[in-house]
């Protein structure tokens, strides 16, 4: 079976190439953790704004070094095969990172778990190759699985797992968190106006464009990607959308996407995508997955305030509407 890849936004908008008198357009993309990275920016100073755009790229290919899982000799491979045997010692910012996810594991009553890697591979996300295991399998997996296993200690920066075999997934985090140091590294430099995308999956946007309110990105429908079900104007924030028509499945006559219920070891069901609107992009990507996997009326009891989302069900008709 194939895992069918789909792009979750159009975050990228139409701009004309005359742009405001005095301002120039730059643009970069880099290839990191497995996905694609790319950067508009608009500024006056073309030497300074190149010098930013590269900057920002040169910090997606760092990250891509700390956190990919497809880089064996990345820190998180190296945490990955280590940390379950002996204390791995962290880097600072990578134990920050890891302290951050188990916050979000516990405030989303375990819906958001970056150790969801055994099942991840189990059900062949990892590598593209998409099946459905035996029940057994999963129940194998799902020992290993939890973010109480996750055990840091924070006066070394140690990271050991409570079992061997705990496999940890960037994949929830990962782009967010880099998105936001691209973004911040282009702010230290001046850039007032510019988009970081990262995957297509999750952006920030800094400023707005030319002549224009904010940047214009698309909720596209998740039965007929090629349609948008909603449009926003993001201006120094950041959306992050999961989708079931990202990468999936079919098997038995049904639709099994790569969102993961770590509490359950199967597919999440029930939604077809979540968009998040929030200030940071580590916020909005970590977020998504959870409030799709437990609903509006879960997030409306518990999102911050100051948080937006657009959701998706699995209903007759596409029920897609902004959570009130």
């Amino acid at each position: 079976m194939t895992i069918h890849l789909r792009a979750a936004l159009a975050l990228l908008p139409t701009l004309a190439l005359a742009t405001t008198p005095g301002l120039i357009r730059v643009e970069g993309s880099v290839d990191a953790m497995g996905t694609g990275f790319s950067i508009v920016a608009y500024g006056a100073d073309r030497g300074r704004l190149q010098s930013a755009v590269e900057q920002g790229l040169e910090e997606a290919r760092r990250l891509d070094e700390m956190l990919s899982n497809y880089k064996p000799d990345s820190e998180w491979s190296r945490m990955n095969r280590q940390a379950g045997d002996r204390p791995f010692p962290a880097s600072a910012e990578l134990f920050d990172l890891l302290s951050a996810c188990v916050e979000y594991s516990r405030q989303s009553e375990g819906a958001f778990d970056i150790s969801v890697g055994p099942l991840m591979k189990l059900w062949g996300f990892y590598k593209g190759t998409g099946h459905l295991p035996h029940r057994a399998e999963i129940r194998g997996a799902m020992g290993l699985v939890g973010y109480r296993n996750i055990q840091l200690d924070a006066s070394h920066h140690w990271v050991r797992f409570a079992k061997t075999g705990v496999e940890l997934d960037p994949g929830g985090i990962g782009k967010g968190y880099a998105v936001d140091r691209i973004a911040q590294i282009l702010k230290d430099e001046g850039v007032k106006q510019a988009l970081v995308s990262g995957g297509g999956s999750s952006i920030y946007a800094i400023g707005a464009p030319p002549d224009e309110p904010g940047w214009k990105a698309d909720i596209k429908n998740p039965r007929d990607p090629s349609r948008a079900v909603a449009s926003v104007l993001l201006k120094d924030e950041s959306m992050s959308t999961s989708g079931s028509y990202e990468k999936f499945f079919r098997a038995e006559g049904r639709l099994f996407s790569h969102i993961m219920d770590p509490r359950s070891g199967f597919p999440a069901q029930g939604m077809l995508s979540t968009s998040v609107i929030t200030p940071k992009t580590i916020d909005s990507e970590a977020w998504a997955k959870p409030y799709y996997i437990l609903g509006p009326h879960w997030t409306a009891q518990h999102k911050q305030k100051d948080f937006r989302v657009f959701f998706c069900e699995d209903k007759p008709g596409t029920r897609c509407e902004w959570l009130q």
